[in-house]
């Protein structure tokens, strides 16, 4: 497994240096340059490729990537009109278009990368050895707990450059969570819900490495960040995702079909039962962090009634700090939906809603018949159910792979999918 070309070495070589650009505090200012870089070298692709003709082909841009790219647009309009509604100057204009680049762009420019020749197998196998590196570092950090080391190590320099917060330049140990006072981990995410999240990313994208030894390395490893995370919904996830993907890329075969015809008229006759169980479970699962579900609660009802009040069209423009009852959290955080809704209004909304929905659905019918589209659609469904909980825009640097292996796997022109296609089939 090596790099092939420019865009693979670049992408082989970011993903393998995820602990050494954390632990120089760079993480979050490397995915940026990663992804724009790239998408320059895909417009020099598409417009210059007959000098290249022998070793390139020109990449055929699926319609539904477009859409990525238009929803994301949108999206830095919406900002703008949400701002100048608001007499907002231009400063804050331009520093929140330099937090759009850095967050909402990167979801379409990843996904535009995906769209060079770059191998899934490759991707595979970077985000498989990630998990390797985590294994090793796993001992470290708990051993910092037991033996009560320092929390934080240091804060990087690099948040002069600017970011979301300070936690995005922390190097950090272990945390303790305060309504319990267990630990949580984060690793190199900055919170522990978040590595939840890239853990499962990793785990549905390592389950098609090759290499039987590496695989069960990388999916014990993704299972140990899940759980050294305590994040409720990286639990569900992870016994869910693969599940539903399975059942809905085999929807095609008439015995499926079949069982699912069954199973409905099944689930219609116990629905009583079933409806008394959900209602306990979810109880559960908020009554599980009480405070954290409460604050959630309250900050998703501030959002929409000051959406639906005051700029239902095209927001507020920015996140406004909430008042004690959230602990004064960012009304529109902790929640994809809600934040559009409150920053962007309905335009914001929909400029996500509708790509996503139609990546489902493309990625849903080559899943039938492409292990590939199986990946990304995962990914895509991972998303999804973390939009519930988190702000995505802000954690797309930590999952760009999964969102390139989404590009890879809308890829029309074919060009290097078949190999990347019989080797996963072999695999």
């Amino acid at each position: 497994m090596a790099p092939r070309n420019t865009e693979e070495l670049v992408v082989w070589y970011a993903i393998l240096g995820t602990y050494p650009a954390y632990f120089t505090g760079m993480l979050y200012v490397m995915a940026p340059v990663v992804g724009w870089c790239l998408l320059l070298l895909l417009v020099k692709r598409s417009f210059f490729y007959f000098a290249d003709s022998r070793n390139y082909c020109r990449p055929d841009i699926h319609w539904v990537v477009w859409l990525w790219v238009a929803g994301m647009l949108c999206m830095e309009l919406a900002l703008i009109v949400g701002q100048l509604n608001h007499q907002f100057g231009l400063a804050q204009i331009i520093k929140s278009s330099i937090g759009w680049a850095k967050g909402w762009a990167l979801l379409a420019v990843f996904i535009l990368v995906g769209c060079l020749q770059i191998r899934a197998v490759l991707i595979i196998r970077a985000c498989a050895l990630v998990c390797v590196h985590t294994l090793f570092l796993i001992p470290v950090v708990v051993i910092a707990w037991v033996i009560g080391f320092s929390e934080v190590l240091f804060i990087s320099p690099a948040k002069v450059i600017g970011g979301p917060g300070p936690e995005f330049f922390e190097v950090r140990l272990y945390e303790i969570d305060p309504s319990s006072g267990l630990p949580r981990w984060r690793l190199f995410t900055p919170w522990a819900p978040a590595l939840g999240m890239v853990a499962n990313i990793y785990f549905i994208v390592c389950l098609q490495e090759k290499n039987v030894i590496l695989r069960n390395l990388a999916l014990f490893a993704s299972i140990l960040m899940v759980l050294m995370s305590f994040s409720r919904l990286g639990i569900i996830v992870l016994f869910l995702t693969s599940a539903v993907v399975m059942y809905l890329s085999l929807m095609s075969r008439p015995l499926i079909l079949w069982l699912s015809g069954v199973g409905a008229i099944i689930v219609g006759i116990a629905a009583p039962v079933l409806l008394a169980a959900v209602d306990f479970a979810v109880e559960k699962f908020h009554g599980a962090r009480a405070g954290s579900s409460r604050v959630r609660s309250t900050l998703a009802e501030i959002s929409v009634a000051r959406w639906r009040e005051e700029a239902p069209i095209w927001g507020h423009g920015v996140m406004e700090r909430g008042p004690h009852l959230v602990e004064y959290m960012m009304i529109g955080s902790h929640h994809t939906w809600f934040g559009l809704l409150y920053v962007k209004g309905v335009v914001g909304f929909l400029a996500m809603a509708v790509p996503l929905m139609l990546t489902f659905l493309c990625l849903w019918w080559r899943s039938f018949r492409e292990k590939t589209a199986r990946i990304g659609l995962a990914v895509v469904l991972i998303m999804f159910a973390y939009s519930f909980g988190e702000n995505l825009e802000i954690l797309a640097y930590l999952f760009w792979p999964g969102l390139v292996l989404i590009g890879v796997a809308l890829r029309s022109d074919g060009c290097g999918s078949k190999e990347t296609e019989q080797a996963l089939v072999g695999s």
